[in-house]
């Protein structure tokens, strides 16, 4: 069977994770502490990093961004299969958008708000870092930070069906799995920005997103509102 090696709150993982469940494509889980360094995750990808899809009677496979090319050459070039759900549909300059919308997820989304919260609130509680109370100065730039996103996601989602356009793509994926992460720990003010709310309530309530939504990290415990998709 294939593993995902992956973190239960990464969101790289998260996107896949959610990709994975929109083609129908079962795989094993192995959970995987990412600060710990542990060769058995080096053996699988010398960066450290996750997600690692590992398909059986296949290649290794590192990185949201590999995986999800992969797969979605995979949905192309294999049609018979049943797996049908384009990750980046369209033209090629359709597909472009889906790919910068992707990358401002897993890379400036990340850098501006996910990882620091991960690294503020979550990685204390685990071991990763010494115990401390999250920085009160970080947490204010990462609440600036996530209300500039959040105005963004809100403008696509009033000028367009889905972020990258006309149709679902991997870029709703990607966001819907970093929003998850921070709307775990409880810090998406979801009030003041109703347009990206009814795009987010839109993912939540797809199949695919249901398993993420199920999962808890111990010591750390989400909102009411987090897995129901009419909050």
């Amino acid at each position: 069977m294939h593993k995902l090696t992956h973190f239960r709150l990464c969101p790289f993982s998260r996107s896949i994770r959610i990709a994975l469940a929109e083609i129908g494509l079962d795989v094993e889980l192995v959970e995987e502490r990412p600060w710990e360094w542990r060769q058995s995750l080096l053996a699988l990808n010398p960066a450290g990093d996750l997600p690692v899809l590992s398909l059986h009677g296949g290649p290794t496979l590192c990185g949201a961004y590999v995986i999800s090319e992969f797969i979605a050459e995979e949905v192309r070039n294999h049609p018979a299969d049943g797996l049908s759900v384009p990750l980046f549909p369209g033209n090629r300059e359709e597909r472009a958008e889906v790919r910068r919308m992707v990358d401002w997820f897993h890379r400036k989304l990340d850098r501006e708000v996910t990882r620091e919260l991960l690294i503020e609130k979550v990685y204390p509680r685990t071991g990763a870092r010494p115990p401390q109370p999250p920085d009160a100065e970080i947490l204010r730039a990462i609440r600036a930070n996530i209300r500039y996103h959040l105005s963004y996601i809100a403008y696509l989602a009033d000028e367009r069906k889905w972020l990258a356009g006309d149709v679902m793509s991997f870029a709703d994926l990607a966001g819907a799995a970093h929003l998850s992460c921070v709307d775990y720990l409880g810090e998406v003010p979801w009030d003041a920005f109703p347009a990206a709310r009814l795009w987010y309530q839109r993912m939540k309530s797809r199949p695919s997103m249901r398993a993420i939504l199920a999962e808890r990290i111990p010591g750390t415990v989400p909102p009411l509102h987090y897995a129901n998709p009419d909050f």
